[in-house]
């Protein structure tokens, strides 16, 4: 695979150099809403463990309150201090002079703006694949999401399309029925080395929810086959399955930008776990929380949505005509915001990834497709499904380049009782 090699200084010499970052305008205060979601996550899963000071490892996470903004978070691996460069301590010097209830009224107003705010989104303590600290059970939850378990979720989407055990009354199923879901509409790369150019990306980022523990990935490029991005650039996304809504669901990552021929000589971008709950999100109301790390930011555009169901995707092409560009973009529950499903060239007849959303039960899901070709121009292309409890439906769009047969698959998932693997 050919390398894409900036033209200024070298990704390398900044793994040991001092870096130029971009210092963004910060707001007048930290996220308490994601900071109460942190403070309530490790409240129901184990008190927070007592520090000690050992000399050559200091490990301080705050994670709520006012001392959020003040404190610093360093690591020590291999017996050397680890700073978290200046372009992390720039995001979390927050205006340190604002009192409690400050901060309170300034997040309760960026909690209304939505998308056009980015919040931090805070790292849970002794979670760094780095230095092998999220593999101690040091926290409980740690051992109640099975974090040292590496295994991928077994649930696969349509599992429970066409249930043979529906409790019905009044053609209403009471024992699959809609839940609290996560949506990630976006996953961008916001900030880079200042001079990095393009950068091959590669690493993970997953979702473990209380409907099992197991890694849902969003997610999972390989380093032998990496990914070519820049800043601003969104990032390719399908996971295997919906994600589950609840006091507790884990946003785990650990992604690097490659620079030389060995593992050791990349640069870690970000790594750690994150919390998104049900406290401090509104359905279908989109926000937006930056990933900071060491060498830049990724930021994750998200919603919550109440009653909704699994939705699967499935899209085959043929009658091809032409080589052409094709962006599939889809709209859930009357929200503006895109989800960009696929972007690439077609020039023969293929089946599509298959892709799952959340939608809200009894909502629209909305597909636009966007045809490009060199020979007659753009033309765009739209069609729409209702999300059901269980169902299936399907669609055909002729165009003059290509037909495209759409498949929609509802499926709400079994009752819950509050622990794992209740199916």
């Amino acid at each position: 695979m050919h390398r894409l090699i900036p033209t200024s200084r070298s990704l390398l010499s900044m793994a040991s150099a001092p870096l130029r970052w971009w210092r963004l305008p910060l707001m007048a205060a930290s996220n308490p809403p994601n900071s109460d979601t942190t403070k309530e996550f490790i409240d129901r899963h184990g008190s927070v463990k007592c520090l000690c000071n050992t000399g050559r490892r200091s490990s301080v996470d705050i994670i709520y309150g006012d001392e959020e903004t003040r404190r610093k978070t360093t690591d020590v691996t291999d017996g050397e201090q680890e700073t978290w460069g200046e372009f992390r301590e720039a995001l979390l010097e927050a205006d340190a002079n604002k009192g409690a209830a400050n901060m309170r009224q300034a997040a309760a107003a960026a909690h209304q703006s939505s998308v056009d705010r980015v919040v931090h989104l805070n790292r849970l303590p002794d979670s760094s694949h780095r230095d092998g600290s999220i593999y101690r059970d040091t926290y409980q939850w740690q051992k109640d999401y099975r974090i040292a378990d590496r295994t991928e979720t077994r649930l696969e989407a349509m599992m429970y399309s066409n249930p043979t055990d529906c409790s019905m009354v009044n053609g209403i199923c009471l024992r699959h029925y809609p839940r609290h879901m996560l949506q990630i509409f976006s996953l961008k790369l916001a900030k880079i080395p200042v001079g990095a150019g393009k950068v091959e990306l590669y690493g993970y980022i997953a979702a473990r929810d209380e409907l099992e523990p197991f890694l849902n990935y969003v997610v999972n490029i390989s380093r032998d086959d990496p990914f070519t991005v820049e800043q601003g650039s969104l990032i390719n996304m399908a996971p295997k399955r919906g994600i589950r809504l609840d006091y507790g669901t884990l946003i785990e990552y650990d992604m690097k930008i490659k620079t030389g021929e060995q593992e050791k000589d990349d640069l870690q971008l970000i790594d750690g776990v994150s919390v998104i709950g049900l406290m401090g999100t509104v359905d279908r109301s989109v926000f937006t929380s930056r990933i900071i790390g060491d060498y830049g930011a990724i930021d994750i555009s998200a919603s919550r949505l109440d009653r909704a169901v699994e939705v699967t995707v499935e899209v085959t092409v043929s009658e091809v005509q032409d080589i052409f560009h094709l962006c599939l973009g889809c709209f859930i529950s009357g929200l503006h915001e895109e989800i960009r499903l696929f972007d690439g060239t077609i020039g023969e007849p293929r089946g599509l990834k298959r892709y799952v959303v959340a939608v809200v039960m009894g909502t629209q899901m909305d597909l636009k497709f966007k045809v490009d070709a060199e020979s007659s121009g753009c033309s765009e292309h739209c069609c729409s499904f209702t999300a059901h409890q269980h169902g299936h439906a399907d669609q055909l769009i002729k165009t003059d380049f290509a037909s495209f047969l759409v498949k929609q698959t509802s499926m709400a998932w079994f009752g819950f009782s509050g622990d794992f693997w209740v199916l």
